[in-house]
């Protein structure tokens, strides 16, 4: 599946990768292998930056599910405060 760039020019993971990675609370190491080998072709799949695309990918899965637990976190504060009325 190809990502689409924001407006920041970072590059967003697609809907099903972040949608499997939040299922099972991380991303699998094939989910990293196949986002590592996106930014390596988007780059112009030039050799010598392996290590940096990868852990790319490991940060980009890792913001997703921050972010995804913050949003939690907010759901569940509004649900306690709206119980408290």
């Amino acid at each position: 599946m190809v990502s689409k760039k924001k407006g920041n020019g970072a590059q967003a993971l697609s809907v099903e990768q972040t949608e499997e990675a939040s299922v099972s609370h991380g991303p699998t190491h094939d989910q990293i292998r196949l986002r590592a080998y996106q930014l390596y072709l988007e780059r112009g799949a030039h050799p010598g930056q392996e290590l940096d695309d990868w852990l790319r990918a490991e940060r980009e899965f890792q913001k997703v599910a921050l972010t995804r637990g913050w949003n939690r976190l907010e759901e569940r504060r509004e649900r306690g405060s709206e119980d408290r009325k």
